[in-house]
């Protein structure tokens, strides 16, 4: 069980959202994790930036004045929000090496809390018998090998823990839409893709993490097949009045609710985009297998602190929040509401 003296829970006032908000926009710094990153809707309306392969510019863990941001278009993915694939990878980052820290501390747990997020994610890891019996190298290649299960599992459980607050009405810095933006059709495959290049990028001993991470995400895009930005834009806009409508108040009604329970996570293609053929590629979503293999298990607990709570706990059909147990759960519900609202969805 937690101990709720050793990892308490941390709800900061409303009016300090937005004031981290400008903190983190101005200086590019968090506290105690990455800065704070937004998204964009993957449809044709005001203030939706469209990129092409060479607007991606160069990825910042701290400050991100060098970076392109916005929605592009691959013919393998389809949409793809590159907000939400840098502040995956972030939070990936973050996860993988908080995690090394604390294990080789023998330490039994910590827990966060995402920027602009008042859900506390609390980690406490179950260490193998023998782990005192270990030293040296070993103990330390254990404790990457740990990490580098631990942290995008984590991270992406934490990305879908986001898609959740919003769709129950959860509004970031008292600003974001409720359902609009909940579980979009790019969401889900962008979190992923941010988790994978987290991965790819600190395996690589030639370059610091945001060279190294700049070059994986080119790396990816041009095997996903990203297209120029007004492509990505006239995609978008086929699918006006089909998976969205409005300008500025934008309704979607395009889903994508695959989170990975089958295996596989697969992203939305948008139909018959010149230049593409290609059928949707699919990826695994992260998993503790590595970390099992060596005896570790965890328990992992969210906890909501939002007002909203009280519909998300029905959903779950619990007062406690454990995401491998209750996001299948959870799921099912947004699912039958998503089609008593009329959505599309992919699942």
């Amino acid at each position: 069980m937690y101990d709720d003296k050793q990892f308490p829970a941390v709800r900061p006032p409303f009016p300090v959202f937005l004031l981290i908000l400008l903190f983190s926009a101005l200086s590019g710094c968090a506290i105690d994790g990455p800065r704070a990153r937004l998204g964009t809707l993957p449809t044709s309306t005001l203030g939706t930036p469209f990129l092409g392969p060479d607007d991606l510019g160069a990825h910042g863990y701290r400050f991100g004045w060098l970076e392109g941001n916005g929605i592009v278009y691959t013919c393998r993915a389809g949409h793809i929000d590159i907000y939400h694939v840098r502040g995956a990878a972030d939070n990936t980052k973050y996860l993988i090496q908080r995690i090394e820290k604390l294990l080789l501390q023998g330490q039994a747990g910590f827990s966060y809390n995402l920027m602009l997020e008042t859900s506390t994610h609390k980690i406490q890891f179950v260490y193998p018998e023998n782990w005192n019996s270990i030293a040296g190298a070993e103990k330390e290649r254990m404790v990457r090998e740990v990490a580098f299960a631990a942290g995008p599992y984590l991270a992406f459980q934490a990305a879908t823990w986001h898609e959740i607050l919003t769709w129950f009405g959860v509004r970031f810095a008292g600003i974001e839409p409720e359902y609009n933006s909940a579980f979009t059709w790019e969401d889900l495959f962008s979190n992923l893709l941010g988790v994978r290049l987290a991965v790819q990028a600190l395996q690589d001993v030639q370059n610091v993490y945001d060279q190294a991470l700049t070059r994986a995400l080119r790396k990816e895009m041009e095997q996903l097949g990203i297209q120029p930005a007004n492509v990505a834009r006239k995609a978008a806009e086929k699918m006006r009045n089909l998976w969205f409508s409005g300008f500025i108040f934008v309704d979607t009604f395009r889903k994508n609710f695959d989170i990975g329970l089958d295996g596989s996570i697969t992203p939305t293609l948008v139909p018959d985009v010149p230049g593409c053929g290609e059928e949707a590629v699919s990826y695994p979503p992260p998993s503790l297998d590595r970390m099992e293999k060596y005896g570790f298990s965890i328990l992992y607990e969210i906890r909501p602190n939002v007002f909203e709570q009280r519909a998300i706990f029905a959903a779950a059909g619990a007062d406690r929040i454990f995401p491998k147990e209750h996001f299948p759960r959870i799921m099912e519900v947004i699912r039958q509401q998503a089609k008593e609202k009329g959505y599309l969805f992919d699942e």
